[in-house]
């Protein structure tokens, strides 16, 4: 009879850590599922300049639709541009790092890293836009252009300033597995496309259809974009 208790204890004891081990595995399991995979720096840095290069984009648009205010193809993308902005700070905070950006007013840059550059590019864009509307429009698909650049591979200034990135193919769309940040540029490169493609139309109704001059991408790649 003692013999019978002692197996019969010992079987209960056996459930009892084969229980305790799936639910210690299910534990570890979901704490695995909860956290995102790690990024890494390249992907981090690039997500970190796109945040205010999309930010960028809606700034001067805001800016120029207060310039041009009888141009309502301005005022119809920065809508579009403020949710990108936020697209690229949920996935940088999704993956628990900072937003850049600590400041939402017009023109100010609070980066870092990159915050002097856009604060320069800001500038500079809006000084040129001034010089007519024909002008701002072309700074709308100057900044599109632009865009889908540094969305695809490493931009210039992020190669010039960070020891821990050399080339083009080091960041950016080209770079990156992670699926997050490939369906999110996909969508950004996207919007780019019809905002590019809206600019050139109003510009192409004072110098002609067919004569827009491709100002960063190819014209053969910026030609391709306009389905022509």
């Amino acid at each position: 009879m003692a013999s019978i208790k002692i197996h019969l204890l010992n079987f209960i004891l056996a459930i009892s850590l084969s229980t305790t081990s799936l639910f210690a595995m299910a534990g570890r399991s979901i704490s695995t599922d909860s956290n995102p995979a790690q990024i890494d720096h390249q992907e981090l840095t690039h997500l970190i300049f796109m945040r205010e290069e999309e930010k960028l984009a809606r700034d001067v648009y805001l800016k120029l639709g207060m310039m041009y205010p009888n141009s309502a193809v301005f005022g119809k993308i920065d809508d579009s541009e403020q949710k990108h902005t936020d697209a690229v700070k949920s996935i940088i905070e999704k993956y628990a790092y900072p937003d850049p950006n600590t400041n939402d007013n017009i023109g100010i840059y609070t980066g870092k890293d990159f915050g002097w550059y856009f604060t320069e590019k800001y500038n500079l864009l809006v000084g040129r836009a001034s010089i007519s509307e024909l002008e701002a429009l072309y700074v709308g698909a100057f900044i599109e252009e632009l865009d889908m650049m540094d969305i695809k591979q490493c931009p210039k200034v992020i190669i010039e300033t960070d020891i821990n990135i050399n080339d083009i193919s080091e960041c950016g769309k080209i770079y990156s597995e992670n699926p997050d940040i490939q369906n999110l540029y996909d969508s950004l490169l996207a919007g780019s496309d019809s905002h590019l493609a809206a600019y050139v139309k109003n510009i192409e109704m004072t110098i002609g259809e067919g004569n827009y001059q491709a100002q960063v991408l190819s014209q053969n790649e910026v030609n391709k974009l306009l389905d022509r």
